[in-house]
């Protein structure tokens, strides 16, 4: 009967043959599933030929948290890496003359905030190569600015209108200051003296209305590659310190001691010892002191004057010009306020000195008078500078009061404080 049940080995036994026709027919969409080798689909492909067939993997590595947990695997997976195209470099790593040039572009203020950074920047922040050329013009309370800026080996110092309450220079040896304006500033006079007598190789230096001592001036005077000195306006020094001074300096080629507190005995110091090298020269402002006799000695012994400013001494007269016409070189010629030459003694001084190109005679000369006077000397420039620029370290049009120009000795110093 149907429903009964007939044993398994008394069932009729199919051929392989008559299994495979009693197989269900395959429809497309099972075909389409992925055909692997020889039009077999997976559903029927062996184990065998399927992982033949399939590419290898990468394989994983089993981990076991320990030999009791051996059936608590775990697979490690390791993420890779990117490569970073451009790897960060230590500030350790850069040589210190790389360090030096991106230190080379900061300003004074952020050398000195750098500083403390480590040992080794501050070592760097405070190298000679970047503290060349400072100016520190106008800064108050300069005294701690200026010792660790001559401690770094400066060349040249621009410090012009500062005030410096009190300078101590703790360490030892002399001071490689080439060029240093200190004019007009306000600095104790044992202080200047600590500063001058450290200095042994200065070409061009400007105290200009500052109070010296003959310690001061005996210190200048071991500075024998002076070229430039500007003194004017100083005071407190002897004639004989004066005398000494430049007798050692024999190099001066500017010498500017105008207006200072002399006497007699000081303008006889200076006419006596003054060296040949000397082209630009100013005496201005001794009205009582200066003479014709002085002006001889001078004329004898720097006969290579080009620029020479004698204005406001009243003693001289229209006799001093044949005097000077000694001077052949003579090129600018300042006789300001010198009121007993008369006008009519200026009317040949072209003649008297063929190469003349420059006159100053405020004082002397009305404005109505001065047309008529250019006509007569067409090739000489009449009372067109009315401050005189010898020995000075910036330019006279700084005292007309532009305040844009901060050079020193026509160059301007690297590193500046303030905007």
């Amino acid at each position: 009967m149907p429903g009964d049940s007939v044993p398994l080995q008394d069932r009729p036994c199919l051929s392989l043959q008559d299994s495979m026709l009693t197989q269900p027919k395959k429809s497309n969409k099972c075909k389409s599933r992925g055909i692997l080798s020889e039009g077999l689909d997976t559903e029927w492909t062996p184990t065998d030929l399927i992982l033949q067939f399939t590419p290898p993997r990468k394989k994983q590595r089993l981990f076991s948290k320990g030999k009791e947990n051996d059936s608590n695997q775990f697979v490690l997976g390791r993420r890779s890496r990117r490569k970073d195209p451009s790897p960060n470099i230590s500030w350790d790593q850069l040589p210190d003359e790389v360090v030096l040039r991106i230190f080379f572009c900061l300003p004074i203020q952020d050398l000195v905030r750098i500083s403390v950074v480590c040992k080794r920047w501050q070592r760097l922040a405070f190298d000679e190569s970047l503290w060349h050329s400072v100016d520190l013009e106008g800064m108050t309370h300069t005294g701690l600015a200026l010792q660790q800026v001559l401690r770094t080996g400066i060349r040249r110092l621009r410090c012009p209108r500062s005030f410096v309450e009190e300078l101590h220079l703790t360490y030892r040896g002399s001071l490689q200051v080439v060029q240093m304006d200190l004019s007009n500033s306000v600095i104790p006079t044992l202080a200047l003296e600590d500063l001058i007598c450290r200095c042994r190789l200065l070409e061009c230096l400007s105290l200009e209305g500052l109070q010296l001592s003959d310690t001061i001036i005996s210190c200048l005077a071991k500075n024998t590659r002076l070229q430039e000195l500007n003194l004017s306006g100083c005071s407190a020094f002897s004639a004989p310190a004066l005398a000494r001074m430049l007798k050692s300096c024999s190099r001066i080629q500017q010498l500017n001691l105008s207006w200072c507190t002399f006497d007699n005995n000081h303008i006889k110091s200076v006419v006596d010892n003054l060296s040949s090298s000397v082209t630009h020269l100013n005496l201005s402002g001794y009205r009582e002191s200066l003479t014709l006799n002085d002006v001889k000695v001078l004329v004898e012994k720097c006969p290579q004057i080009k620029t020479l400013d004698l204005s406001d001494s009243t003693l001289l007269t229209a006799d001093c010009l044949p005097v000077l016409k000694q001077l052949k070189n003579l090129l600018h010629l300042s006789l300001s306020r010198c009121y007993h030459i008369h006008l009519a003694a200026l009317t040949d001084v072209d003649k008297m000195f063929p190469v003349l190109s420059q006159l100053d005679v405020f004082g002397l000369v009305q404005d109505s008078q001065l047309p008529s006077l250019k006509k007569g000397m067409p090739h000489v420039s009449i009372n067109s500078r009315p401050f005189s620029s010898i020995a000075r370290p910036t330019p006279a049009s700084r005292f007309v009061g532009s305040t844009s120009d901060r050079t020193m000795w026509n160059k301007k110093c690297r590193l500046r404080f303030g905007l």
